[in-house]
């Protein structure tokens, strides 16, 4: 089930010369590789566990380079994909961070550190789903990633696709004003 799609190119399109030294990593390709692992085998009976981890954590990794790529593409341009200064920024943000950022933005108040940074009337809704997304994703796939004991259910890979396309969704719903605030934060954090 599909919540929606982003505005980033498939690979059919021809491939621009820009695109040869930074290849940007589609997030809707990430999602539609974690719903397919959730997929029923063939054979019947369940998904592997390898699998449905999988799924888990692609569906983060889907949410997490759009981020990237929405910070860049804002800060340095997209057609400056294939520039050092591109992978800069898109290197510069870490799992830490973003998660640090969304904890934030999900606050009631905002800590004052970033108060002369948030947008008039708070970031809105769509970037606070985003966040609770971010923040969710990440907790489930370092259970699916680094938990021993972790045992995945079809239904939470199904879920953490749909959360993770859902996210997308709201990343590119919220007003441009807002996305650039937060993708500002996301990429330097003020002292």
């Amino acid at each position: 089930m599909r919540c929606g799609r982003s505005v980033f190119r498939s690979s059919n399109t021809r491939q621009k010369r820009s695109w040869i030294r930074m290849a940007v990593l589609n997030p809707d390709h990430l999602l539609d590789q974690a719903e397919r692992l959730t997929m029923l085998p063939g054979g019947g009976g369940a998904p592997r566990q390898a699998d449905l981890r999988r799924a888990i954590s692609s569906a983060y990794y889907g949410v997490f380079h759009a981020v990237l790529t929405a910070a860049a593409d804002s800060l340095v341009g997209k057609t400056q994909r294939h520039t050092p200064r591109y992978e800069l920024v898109y290197r510069s943000i870490n799992h830490r961070s973003l998660r640090s950022i969304c904890e934030d933005v999900v606050k009631i108040t905002i800590p004052a550190k970033f108060s002369k940074y948030e947008p008039r009337g708070g970031f809105g809704p769509d970037l606070k789903a985003l966040a609770t997304a971010v923040i969710e994703l990440q907790e489930k796939r370092h259970a699916a990633d680094y938990d021993p004991l972790f045992r995945a259910r079809r239904s939470d890979a199904v879920l953490a696709v749909a959360t993770g396309r859902t996210a997308l969704v709201r990343l590119w719903s919220s007003s441009s004003t807002r996305r650039k605030a937060f993708l500002a934060l996301v990429v330097v954090s003020p002292r």
